[in-house]
Order: C-alpha cells, then structure tokens, then sequence
C-alpha cells in the first residue's frame, strides 16, 4: 500500500512554486538555436511537404520551442525523423546565413512572414507560431549593432562545430553567454566585452557538452516533463544519471530553485538512495518556505502547511526504504503540527499513513483504517476513502472473509472511482481483483480481471506521447499472466511476457522486483519438475534477495529433494513460525504441506495426517480453495498409504473437480495418477472387477502422462509407464507392456535415481 499513498503527497512540483523569470540569467529567444527552429517554421510556410509530415511536424513544433536548446546535429534529426525534405531545407538555410555575411541573417529575419498578416499560414498572430515568430521579431529588433554582430558569431560557431572534427576525443561544447541578449535591454551595454572568448569556456570539466544555464521556459518545461515521464512512463524519462547531470547544472546556476531539488528526489528514490533523495526532499521544502511562494496567499499558514507536509512526505519516504522507527517520529511531528493549525485535510493524510505504518509492521490496523474511510468520506475525499476502503478488502483477504463481501466492497469502489474518473486507482481495483481470484484458487476469473485490465483504454490524459500502462497494476498484472502460463506449462509465452515486462519495467525502476521474482519462482518451480535440482538451487540465493520467506521456502523444498529431509525439517520449521507470527496464511498451509511429505519420507504417515488435517482447516476456514484441493491430494495419499484405498478415492472425488478447472498442469496430472493408483488398490480388495478396473486405470494413467509429458516431468513419467507396464500385462496386453516397460527403463536410466515413494501392489 506504501506506493499507493505516495501520490498522493509528491505532488505535481510546477503546482507549489514559480520559477522567477531572471533566476537563470540567459533569455531564450534570440539563440543560435532558436533562430534554427524559425528557419523549421519558415520552411514549413514556404515549402509544399505532405499531410502526414505536416502532423508530425506540428507535433514537433511545442517541444522544440519550449525544451532545452538541443545541438545542431541533434535538431536536425529529430527533424529528419519527421520529414527529410525539410530537414534539407533547414539545413541549406542555415549554410546561407553561417558561411555568408551578416546581411544573410539580416535578410532572413526580414523574409519571414509577419504574424498580424499570415492569415492563410501557420503564422497566424494567436497561433503557437505566430507568438513564437513575433517574440523572436521583437526580441531581434531590440538588439543593438554589437549584439547583432555577437549573435551571428554564435550562429557561426553553432553551425560549425557540429561539422568539425573533435580533437583527441573532446565534445566541443556549445556554450554561448545570450544573457544580453534581453528583451529589456535595448542599449548598448555589451560594448567592450564584444570580443570576449566565452564561446570557448566550457562549464563541465568532463567530456560531456553542456548547454550551460536554461531560461525560465526551458526550466520549467524540462521539470514538468521529467516528473511526469517518472510517475507515467519511467522508460521515456532520462537516465537517472542523465538526469542527476541536468539537475546538477541547474541547481548550479540557481541553487535555491525548489522544483529541482524536488525533481533530484523523485530521481534518487529510483536508483534507491537513501541520502540523496532524504536530502533532497529536505532542501525541497527548505528552499519553498524561503522563496516565500508557498506563503503569499495564506500567510504564516503557507509557512506551516509546507512544514507539516514536509513531515509527511519524509514520513513516507521512511516507509519506502523500511526505517519504521524514524517514519513514525516525523508521522506524529506532522500530526502534531496539523492539530496545531487545524487542518483537517493534512490530518487525514497521516492517518491514511498512519494505518499503513502499522500494516507495514505487521500489526492488525482494521480499526484506524475504518477510521480513515469514515473520516475521508466526511471531508469528501474520495481518493483517500477509496484507497482505505481497498486497504480493507486486502485485510479482509488475508484474514479469512468471504469472497463475495469483498467483491461488493470493490464494486462500490468501483463506482466512486468511476464517478471521479480515478483512472489510477480503477487499475488498482482490477489488480487487486485480480489478486484475490487468483488467492482463492479461481484461476479463469483472475484471468479474466487480468485481460480486462490491459484491455481497458485509461481515463488519464496522456501527454508527450505517454502510454498509461506502466503501473504497479499492470506489473502486478502481467506476472499474475506469467505464472497462469507456466502453470499450464505454456513457457513461450511466459517469456514474451517476462520479455515485455522487461522492456516496460527496466531493472533500475521501482516496480522492477515484481517481475524478477516473478521469473526466478517460474524458473524454480520449472526445474524442479524437470527434476533438475542442480539448476533450481542456485536460484534460491537470488529468491531470497528479493523474498526472505519465498526464499527459505524454495531452499526447504531442494533440500527436501535432495534427501536432505533433516536440514529440510529445521528450515521448515523456523519459517512456521515467522509466518503465523506475521499471519501469512498461505505459506503456513504450504509448509504444513512440505512437512507432511517429509513424514512420508520416513514412512510417518500416521504422524502425517494431524499436520494435513490442520492445513485443510485452516485452508478452508480462509476460503483458499487451491490449497484445499492440495491438501486433499495429499490426505487421499496418506490414506492411501495407510491402507485404506475407498476412503482415498473418496476424499480424491472430492477434490478432483476444481484442481482439473483451476490448478496448473502439475497438479492435474499427479491427481490422475493418484486416482489411478486408487482405483488399482481397491480393485484388488475386488477380484471380480479386476479387469474393470485396470481399463479404468489406464485411462486415468494415459492422461496423466499427457500432464507430465507437457512439462517434461521425467520422474513422474517413470511412476506412470511402470504402473502401465503392469497393468498391460495383467490385460494380457505384451506388446503395450514391453513398450511401457522399455519407456521406464530408459527413463531409470537418464534419471539414476530411485523411486522414492513405494508403488502400491498391482495385479500380477
């Protein structure tokens, strides 16, 4: 729940703070740059190019305007990518003005249409272009002779340097001081600073270009895009080292810009820097109160509110990185604070996190949270009930309510995201939905609320090319797919999932560990049915890096196979107890589960049943109907074992049913041979239906060895062609039974390994 709260407090930056117009010192109308974009709009005007290049252009045109002065060769292709004809066209322009005189500048400036008579063009005077044109005409009428003769230089100098060679491996860079070059100032205050060299002082001492400091547009566009790209669509965002050099160079010219230093947070938590995204989110809030913009409307109140807000989010930054101790001092300093100035809406907040903190620590928190609901419905918050309200279903989960309780309590979130149009949290609702399907053991709905999700068209506005479907949901969602798959022993598409998710979640983002678990479980469970015990222990390290529990689970289960049962037993039994102490229902059933095969191992049916009959309890008092069929499969077993063969195929009919409707492959195959070897032993309590019985068998045992052929499960095979060879020969079926016979030898053979489990005695 911890990365469903955060949005709710890392706000929008551009909405707390204003950049000041002169922090940066450089205007951004009159560069070497800017005057390449007016030769893109010129070209466009005056050339003849196609409707589709037209579109894509006009998509171009906001960008290049508002964005950070790109070089030359890189203005050129993203031009070129869009129409090549034009991108020609800019070109030669600019060759005419950078290797003629300065009257080929002059005289392009002076061709270019006028914004209040281009009627028919896109220079029309409320057009983006045309105030575009009208501030490049006014800003270059303003400038005096030197500042004229100042500018051709750097349109020389930006033209040239893209064609000449670098020397010894160095980037020459692109820097040109334009801070004279201002609307306001009209005379002639550069003079003697004419024939300074700043073109050729670089601001990095690395071999990086620097575009040196950014105007009040540039900056503001550059943060704006890069918060939203890391809360939509990390992939199109910059690197996070990228991105940390452009924010370094920025706060480097205005140290005291707040945007920036919230932007170098939300940077740093991706990479998981605990310092510098603390840091950083302190010197946010540092930085808002002194630039006073929180404050002009409200006050001294502004000065509280980003005080207390500021403890909230450093609260919640505590929670992400697992500091549950220092996250609950600023949680009550933030409360204290908001009680202190009666904010009600803040108050709300922290107890939306104050519920959370305690879920995060493993205590029972149902009654805060029914808190929280009632309390946000109050001051009609419905971002806040809503999420309160999922939290609950996700208690509800866990502790055993029905399933159509829950489904009604989403349902009615349901409407009330659709009423707000709460895009984010209706994604939330389907994966959770999702979630609960797959807990309760119905694997077709879950697979419907999964398909439904990635099939449904988002409600957020999508800006700068951002596709809503990088989500923790839709994480959450494809590794739900994947595992559906490998359980049907569909591994190709497994890994064009598995391939998707790693191109939308990139291993350096936040949601990246969903997926990586994900894989390694598919692998694990893969080669264990394989039997290929030697490739599934290595990746046990790897599991618990991400999962201690699933971790020390997969560890029991290859020293189980190994015949390691004692070192197995420990394990397994350490892992019981941290889990009822935390309350994880289902990896206690799971253990139960492994700890009765270990008593299988030493012969202890009997001390068996008790452990399998508490699972089956606990499983069905909390509606987790896959592990109750697991547990069924292995109380028929033991009664099996045990000698009683009806009671065995009893309990199995029972249970037969939802494992060949939900579970996976595996589990389908292993109840088929298990009734198989049911309905072999009662028929030998029954001469007269011998040979009903072994037809019956085979036919149950055929099926089997479908399953396991589909997984390549060689040790269960091995079971099910020796079954068949006797069965076949009890028939008086020689020729099926020397096959059988011959299949198990060559499989006895590649595995080298004994049957671990006694077959029960068949006809002879």
């Amino acid at each position: 729940m911890a990365s469903v709260h955060e949005s709710l407090y890392f706000n929008p930056m551009m909405t707390n703070g204003v950049v000041h117009a002169n922090v940066f010192g450089i205007k951004d109308w009159v560069t070497p740059y800017k005057i390449s974009v007016l030769a893109l709009l010129y070209e466009m005007t005056a050339s003849k190019i196609t409707l589709p290049e037209r579109r894509r252009l006009n998509k171009l045109i906001l960008p290049l305007q508002q964005g950070p002065d790109l070089t030359l060769g890189q203005f050129l292709k993203t031009v070129e990518e869009c129409c090549p004809q034009t991108a020609y066209a800019v070109k030669l322009r600019l060759h005419e003005m950078a290797d003629g005189e300065l009257k080929d500048m002059e005289y392009f400036f002076s061709t270019l249409p006028t914004p209040f008579t281009a009627f028919d063009t896109e220079a029309y005077k409320t057009s983006v272009v045309g105030l575009f044109m009208r501030h490049m005409l006014l800003a270059y009428n303003k400038l005096s002779f030197s500042q004229v003769y100042k500018l051709y230089k750097s349109l020389q100098h930006y033209y040239h340097s893209h064609y000449a060679k670098p020397m010894d491996g160095q980037v020459p860079a692109l820097v040109a001081d334009d801070s004279e070059m201002d609307l306001t100032s009209i005379e002639d205050t550069v003079g003697d600073r004419v024939d300074k060299e700043e073109l050729d002082t670089p601001l990095h001492d690395d071999n990086t270009p620097s575009r040196g400091p950014l105007s009040q547009k540039q900056a503001e566009y550059f943060l704006a895009r890069q918060a939203y790209l890391l809360k939509n669509d990390e992939n199109k965002a910059l690197k996070p080292a990228a991105l940390q050099e452009e924010l370094n160079n920025m706060l480097k010219f205005n140290p005291d810009f707040a945007e920036a230093h919230y932007l170098n947070y939300l940077n740093s938590m991706r990479v998981q820097d605990i310092f510098l995204s603390a840091h950083s989110l302190l010197h946010y809030f540092d930085r808002l109160i002194l630039s006073g913009n929180d404050g002009k409307s409200n006050g001294d109140e502004g000065y509280g509110r980003s005080l207390r807000y500021a403890a909230l989010n450093l609260a919640s930054l505590h929670c992400r990185f697992g500091h549950y101790q220092q996250a609950d001092l600023a949680l009550q300093e933030a409360i204290r604070i908001a009680q202190e100035s009666n904010d009600h809406v803040c108050l709300q907040h922290c107890l939306s996190w104050l519920y959370t903190l305690e879920q995060m620590k493993g205590s029972d928190s149902t009654v805060l949270t029914e808190d929280s609901v009632k309390m946000a419905a109050h001051f009609c918050l419905p971002y806040l009930a809503s999420l309160g309200i999922q939290s609950l279903v996700q208690q509800g989960a866990t502790q055993g309510k029905t399933a159509h309780k829950l489904m009604d309590a989403l349902k009615d979130t349901d409407i009330l995201h659709w009423k707000h149009s709460l895009s984010e949290l209706i994604e939330i609702s389907l994966a959770q939905t999702t979630s609960i399907w797959r807990m309760y053991g119905k694997s077709t709905m879950s697979l419907q609320q999964a398909q439904l999700l990635l099939n449904m068209s988002s409600l957020e506005p999508v800006n700068f090319g951002v596709q809503q479907n990088n989500t923790e949901a839709f994480a959450v969602v494809l590794c739900h797919l994947a595992e559906l798959h490998a359980e049907q022993g569909l591994y190709g598409a497994v890994s064009e999932i598995i391939q998707h998710l790693k191109e939308q979640f990139p291993p350096h983002t936040q949601h990246a560990k969903l997926w990586m678990l994900c894989d390694l479980k598919i692998q694990f469970e893969r080669h264990m049915n394989e039997g290929k015990y030697h490739l599934a222990e290595p990746l046990v390290t790897a599991i618990t890096a991400l999962n201690q529990l699933e971790g020390l689970y997969r560890k029991a289960q290859v020293l189980k196979a190994v015949n390691r049962s004692t070192e197995a037993y420990h394990i397994l039994q350490q892992l019981q107890a941290r889990c009822e102490k935390t309350k994880c229902t289902e990896m206690v059933i799971r253990v139960m589960l492994s700890t009765a095969e270990l008593h299988w191992e030493s012969s202890g049916f009997s001390t068996a049943l008790p452990v399998l009959l508490q699972a089956l309890a606990l499983a069905r008092q909390h509606h987790l109907q896959s592990l109750a069929s697991e547990t069924i499969l292995h109380l028929a077993f033991t009664q099996l074992m045990l000698g009683v063969p009806e009671q065995a195929l009893n309990v199995l009919h029972e249970a037969i049913e939802p494992i060949l409707a939900h579970r996976a492959v595996m589990d389908k195959g292993r109840a088929m041979l298990l009734a198989a070897r049911c309905q072999i032993a009662v028929a030998g309590f029954k001469p007269n239906r011998q040979g009903q019985a072994a037809a019956s068998a085979l036919d149950t045992l055929n099926e089997a060895a479908a399953y396991f052929s589909q997984l390549n499960c060689k040790e269960r095979l091995r079971d099910v062609h020796y079954l068949q060879a006797q069965l076949h020969r009890s028939l008086g079926q020689i020729l099926e039974s020397n096959k059988s016979a011959m299949l198990f030898r060559l499989l006895d053979q590649e595995l080298q390994s004994p049957m671990v489990l006694s077959l029960c005695p068949v006809f002879s």
